[in-house]
């Protein structure tokens, strides 16, 4: 029996089969590697899209054009508003426009009385106790032709620049309100308020008493007198009330005195005027007294002039504003407005 030598070489058909039992253990043991390389792999590339370079350099160019695209809106914009400049289509001194509305009824008042006293004196002075009278009424020389109609047309220019004079008024108001005490603004705010309700009221009242005559309805006429006298006494305490609120801890110049004296004077002859005039109406209606309706009729032209006057005041409230009418993008007038100067 031939013995094995440890050097000879082993069988050509054994070394394959070893060679193959090695590449096969090779090929099983990596395989589980492999996979979880490939399973790293995909994890890692996965976290890489969400947190990566590429994903933060993709979410910062969207930023950019944003950024591009609102720089470009506003832009156009800019240019679309340099494109239409502000206009100013209308421009007339407000002190001018208060001083012709308020004499306005004051001149139609006194031309209706002359003429209808000279070519219209027994239309003017009937009454119904027939009794001697010197003085007319306003309803009376204002209720017959042609004054009726010269009154009636005054007193439509009259009422169509009081009411944006009733919120000019509202708005210089409140503008006040910001050095007053924390504790006083509802307060006075409220009183602003109710100061613009007065106004819009007695102004329409006093279309009411111009375009229903006594001699149209006379009750009716009477009932909106009678609101125009409450609303209009109302009115005067009411704003100088407001006044001396707004006016406590600053110092006036010499128009706003005049203002306030003015008032305070127009509102005491309206009292009394008031008074007298529902005494000689009583007088008159109830004992048919000679010259108490002249006495009346007195007295109701004090009460008209007073209130002419009171609202005449405004020229003393608003010496150098002016009132526009302008065109134009709503930042540019903004930053046109802005430059105002502010009310101390």
């Amino acid at each position: 029996m031939q013995k094995m030598n440890p050097t000879t070489p082993a069988p050509a058909g054994a070394s394959l089969a070893t060679t193959a039992l090695d590449s096969v253990a090779t090929i099983s043991s990596a395989t589980p590697a492999t996979a979880s390389g490939s399973n790293l792999r995909s994890k890692s590339g996965e976290r890489g899209n969400s947190s990566g370079p590429a994903y933060a350099a993709s979410k910062q160019q969207q930023q950019q054009q944003q950024q591009q695209e609102e720089t470009t809106s506003s832009c156009k914009q800019q240019e679309l508003q340099h494109e239409q400049p502000i206009a100013i289509h209308y421009l007339a001194s407000f002190h001018e426009i208060c001083v012709v509305t308020a004499l306005l009824p004051l001149v139609t008042l006194f031309t209706c009385f002359v003429t209808a006293y000279i070519f219209q004196y027994d239309d003017v002075h009937e009454t119904h106790c027939r009794v001697y009278n010197i003085v007319p009424s306003i309803s009376a020389i204002t209720g017959v032709s042609p004054q009726r109609y010269f009154w009636r047309a005054s007193i439509a220019l009259h009422i169509g620049p009081r009411i944006p004079i009733a919120f000019v008024y509202k708005n210089y108001y409140r503008a006040q309100l910001a050095r007053l005490a924390p504790s006083l603004v509802p307060k006075t705010s409220w009183l602003i308020s109710f100061i613009l309700v007065l106004n819009c009221i007695e102004i329409a009242a006093l279309g009411g008493v111009t375009y229903i005559s006594n001699r149209e309805n006379y009750p009716v006429h009477e009932k909106i007198f009678i609101t125009f006298m409450v609303c209009s006494l109302c009115y005067m305490l009411a704003t100088i009330h407001l006044n001396g609120i707004l006016n406590a801890r600053k110092t006036l110049n010499a128009q706003q005195i005049q203002s306030i004296k003015w008032k305070k004077i127009l509102f005491v002859v309206s009292i009394l005027s008031t008074i007298g005039l529902l005494v000689f109406f009583a007088k008159h209606r109830f004992y048919c007294h000679d010259l108490a309706f002249s006495w009346f009729a007195f007295f109701e032209y004090l009460i008209a002039i007073a209130n002419m006057l009171f609202h005449f005041t405004i020229i003393w409230d608003f010496p150098s504003q002016f009132m526009l009418i302008v065109q134009g993008p709503r930042e540019n007038l903004t930053q046109y407005l802005a430059a105002k100067p502010k009310i101390n």
